[in-house]
């Protein structure tokens, strides 16, 4: 995460940050993706590193430094290539099922890894095993299968006649000494391995990976493993960054997480300059009082700073600098923004570095079926999940923002928002660029409101091979998605005013399957006497009547939101305005006091250590896509939740399966 300034301990303290971030400003200048990127790459040398000699074992995926010329010959002798006997093709002239012809057998067997001693005469033939050396005298091999034995001489009889060089591999058919086998700039693969080693190559000379230094900042970091202190999150960057740099060609070295102090950041930059290649660091990137990574950055080297503020979303905050030759990339906190700048900037260096070609992006259509806002000024970058529609594959843009560290590994891919653009009409047709490998569509499609109990049924269909894409709208979004066909499964928990759940939510081509009920209630801390050994009701009406009981809400379109406003009527508390998007998000409000109480589902408060005042059971249930109910993914899901093993799973949750 982004480096953040600590609490100002004293008036004066909080006059002088108030002063800094009034006189700051935003960036030094804030410039196009591209011009980032041609100010970057202009300013280094993105020819590939010295090579370096490896074992032959290690170097699978690397790229050679030099080319390859093979040392022997392979084989490095006339071969046979089946289990037979060699002679001579011209004794074999005239042979036939009609006058057959005669070989004494000599007294030498040739098998695998010996040397033949005796030369082989005129009408002669000598045993030999597949792989075997041809011996001096013979240039053709017969099969075992054409022959017929005569044990009383010994000696073979032949029925055909064979052509000079029949099964026989000739030395340096495969590979001839002197042969380039391989250029400079290939990647070496399995196959690849096989061939060096049949030249008996034990070590080879690559590119050197580039060595890349990873470091994170901001007070609030916490090493992987140690207790999560308050405000405090895991340096998640740091590993998510240094595994991209492997996935790029480079060989991450993880100096770790450093708290907003100058002086240690600036020794730790300078040793990671001195020790490596290049070096990366997350957060601290916007230009405020905090910002030390770029004052850091700004006395490295020359040239010094090219590049702090692109006209990108995710991404704005970047600091690009080259420092002496070496590359500086200061990537925004948010994991998000931090791995998407660094595929942009960074990873194009890497490989460059690497020897390794640039990635070729791979690009597919998709129609987006809701309404995205940007902001004009920045090319927007929005992370889709891709479905399959009845028209072609449909992009939904991921609900999470830049600080979700699962909205990059959870997309298929990204669509771009023109910088002069408000927003991306819904129904308009994109291009998606994927991520990684080209995408591949989910067996099942479940598009709505999200529960734990969600996740059993899923895990259920993942141990049958089938994957699963859970796309988290909300209740509504899901029935929306539900009715332009755009998935095979929408959860739903919303009640009309006669107090049933989910059954006017029906539609042509929409059919209802009940799935669980789970029970809804009003969460607190507990030994908070205002809800304490009440019930829901009352302890609602106690929380109401004061003013310093501040609540926590749910998002709009959610179905606890409908339950909510149904039981405020009309009322607006303290804290309504607060509207997070999960069950979780309500219930750490108020396990960390940023809130008194809200409504959420039992287990979750369980699984928050908060008191729990049951108000209403609710029925979390599935609309269907009838168009979508013979697939083998949809008939394994619904098979899924009628399994008992699978509904023993959703009690132990605390949820109560349908028809129980």
């Amino acid at each position: 995460m982004s480096g953040e300034t600590s609490q100002p301990e004293t008036r004066d303290d909080l006059l002088a940050a108030v002063r800094a971030a009034a006189r700051q400003e935003q960036f030094l200048e804030v410039v196009s993706a591209e011009e980032a990127r041609r100010r970057f790459e202009q300013s280094l040398d993105l020819s590939p590193l010295p090579g370096e000699k490896i074992a032959l074992a290690a170097a699978l995926g690397r790229m050679l430094s030099r080319d390859v010329i093979a040392p022997i010959d392979v084989p490095p002798f006339d071969r046979a290539n089946v289990d037979g006997f060699a002679l001579r093709a011209a004794d074999t002239a005239q042979a036939s099922d009609a006058s057959p012809k005669q070989f004494q057998l000599n007294t030498e067997v040739i098998a695998c890894g010996h040397a033949p001693t005796i030369e082989v005469a005129p009408g002669t033939a000598t045993t030999i095993a597949t792989g075997g050396v041809v011996p001096r005298g013979a240039d053709a091999v017969v099969m075992i299968e054409h022959t017929e034995l005569i044990e009383r001489v010994p000696a073979i009889e032949l029925r055909r006649g064979v052509t000079p060089g029949q099964f026989i591999s000739y030395a340096g058919s495969d590979m001839a000494r002197g042969e380039t086998l391989m250029r400079r700039g290939q990647k070496i693969g399995s196959r690849e391995i096989g061939m060096l080693a049949a030249c008996g190559l034990a070590d080879i000379e690559v590119v050197r990976r580039p060595r890349v230094a990873v470091l994170s900042t901001g007070d609030e970091l916490v090493r992987l493993g140690a207790p999560l202190k308050p405000a405090g999150v895991y340096d998640s960057n740091g590993a998510i960054i240094g595994a991209a740099v492997t996935e790029a060609g480079g060989e991450p070295v993880m100096f770790g997480a450093f708290p907003d102090d100058e002086a240690a950041l600036e020794q730790a930059v300078r040793g990671a300059l001195t020790d490596c290649d290049m070096v990366v660091l997350s957060g601290g990137t916007s230009k405020g009082a905090g910002d030390l990574s770029h004052r850091i950055v700004s006395k490295l080297g020359k040239p010094g700073i090219l590049v702090h503020g692109v006209a990108l979303k995710p991404g704005k905050p970047l600091c690009l600098a080259v420092a002496d030759g070496k590359a500086i990339a200061v990537l925004p906190g948010f994991p998000t923004s931090a791995i998407f700048t660094f595929h942009a900037f960074v990873a194009p260096v890497i490989r460059a570095r690497a020897g390794l070609p640039p990635e070729a992006a791979e690009t597919v259509q998709a129609r987006v079926p809701v309404r995205i806002a940007s902001e004009m000024g920045r090319k927007e970058f929005v992370l889709v999940s891709l479905i399959a529609g009845g028209d072609g594959a449909i992009a939904f843009p991921s609900a999470k923002g830049s600080g979700a560290v699962t909205s990059f590994s959870q997309a298929d891919g990204f669509i771009e928002i023109d910088a002069l653009a408000s927003a991306l009409d819904a129904d308009t047709a994109a291009q998606v660029t994927l991520i990684g490998s080209a995408a591949q569509a989910p067996d099942l499609v479940i598009t709505g409101s999200h529960d734990v109990a969600l996740d059993v049924v899923v895990g259920a269909l993942a141990e049958k091979g089938m994957s699963a894409r859970t796309i988290a709208v909300g209740s509504q979004g899901g029935v929306a998605a539900a009715r332009r066909g755009e998935c095979d499964l929408a959860p739903v928990h919303l009640v009309d005013d006669s107090g049933v759940y989910n059954k006017h939510l029906l539609a042509p081509g929409l059919s209802l399957i009940k799935g669980w009920r789970r029970m809804q209630g009003v969460v607190y801390r507990p030994g908070d006497p205002r809800f304490e050994g009440k019930p829901a009701q009352a302890a609602m009406k106690t929380a109401l009547d004061d003013p310093k009981c501040l609540m926590v809400n749910r998002n709009a379109g959610a179905g606890t939101r409908v339950l909510i406003d149904k039981l405020l009527g009309g009322v607006r508390p303290p804290g309504y305005a607060n509207q997070p998007r999960s069950h979780n998000a309500v219930a750490a409000a108020v396990a960390q006091s940023r809130a008194d109480w809200g409504v959420a589902i039992e287990p979750v408060a369980k699984l928050y250590g908060l008191g729990f005042l049951p108000l209403s059971p609710e029925d979390y249930d599935f609309l269907l896509v009838e168009s979508r109910r013979d697939r083998p993914a949809v008939q394994a899901f619904l098979a899924a939740l009628r399994d008992e093993r699978t509904r023993e799973r959703i009690r132990a949750l605390g949820m109560q399966p349908a028809d129980d």
